[in-house]
């Protein structure tokens, strides 16, 4: 006997309620389309020609594209800083923000005063910081220097060496990574009590339980916390206009300042826009790998 199928029927109010939650979208959605969608499609579309903003523009087709991978001398010292910089950033955020998220867990005096002493830097304006670290980080009077000639090292020269340049963006990117302390806190305070007094009965050590309880707990909001700082710390430009203008030996030339240099300073927008093209199909890939590569490793309420 053939199923009969089974009908919806909406009441009035349901369908009422439809109607006001669509209109109430539209606002939303119309802010999302211009300003997200339709200049994504204008960069896509003006990739496709050469212009510099004031004359009209020419269609070039591919030729932008061709250009950058076989004649652009940024391309492969641009990916090698923006991936190596997002590599180290996102590892040592993700592990610092964890460690001091889990001391934070801890039922220790003040625990509230450390908490926003922590997230202060995620909120102070970035050329503060970063002016602040040029101070720290100066080669005659820095107090990195300093200490160090007290303890009878020889000087360093931290952002004009192009060995050290990265590692010490890094440590700015990971000193203002409040935002990510706050989440982990928030996850570990929605650990199941019972699984670690469960543990703990089992006779299961301090590292036991973090490895095989909370890990498991939180690892939605790893994924969450690795996500949001892979693609922050892939579109990177602040260090490189603040600090170091992309040395030395092209070190901290990174995508986005690139793409910041041929559109603004060179006036190649056409150009530009094809970089970013490129570098937007750059974040695509690293994204879905983490998609792929977390999909089964994620514990979600009720597995």
């Amino acid at each position: 006997m053939k199923k009969k199928a089974k009908m919806t029927v909406k009441s009035r109010a349901g369908k009422k309620e439809e109607r006001t939650a669509w209109l109430c979208l539209i606002p939303a959605f119309l802010g999302v389309t211009l300003i997200s969608y339709l200049p994504t499609l204008a960069v896509f579309v003006l990739s496709l020609f050469e212009w510099n903003g004031l004359t009209t523009p020419e269609f070039v087709g591919l030729a932008n594209f061709r250009r950058i991978f076989t004649k652009d001398i940024y391309l492969m010292s641009s990916l090698r800083a923006t991936i190596g910089y997002a590599f180290l950033a996102v590892v040592g955020a993700i592990v610092y923000s964890l460690i001091i998220a889990l001391l934070l867990n801890m039922d220790i005096k003040g625990r509230t005063l450390f908490r926003s002493i922590f997230f202060i830097p995620y909120l102070l304006p970035a050329i503060g910081v970063f002016k602040g670290w040029q101070w720290l980080y100066e080669g005659n009077f820095g107090l990195f220097n300093f200490i160090l000639r007290m303890l009878g090292l020889p000087p360093q020269r931290f952002l004009d060496s192009p060995s050290q340049v990265i590692l010490c963006l890094v440590m700015i990117a990971v000193w203002t990574s409040g935002n990510l302390i706050v989440i982990f806190l928030a996850g570990l305070q929605n650990v199941p009590r019972v699984y670690q007094e469960a543990a703990k009965i089992d006779g299961a050590n301090a590292w036991q339980r973090f490895w095989n309880i909370t890990i498991p707990s939180i690892s939605p909001i790893i994924f969450y916390n690795v996500l949001t700082a892979l693609i922050t710390h892939l579109q990177v430009i602040n260090p490189a206009l603040a600090l170091t203008d992309g040395g030395p030996a092209k070190r901290s030339m990174f995508m986005s300042y690139v793409i910041y240099m041929y559109g603004f300073r060179k006036n190649k927008l056409g150009y530009a826009a094809a970089y970013s093209v490129v570098f937007f199909i750059l974040v695509g890939i690293f994204t879905i790998i983490l998609f792929k590569t977390q999909k089964e490793n994620i514990f979600g309420e009720g597995e």
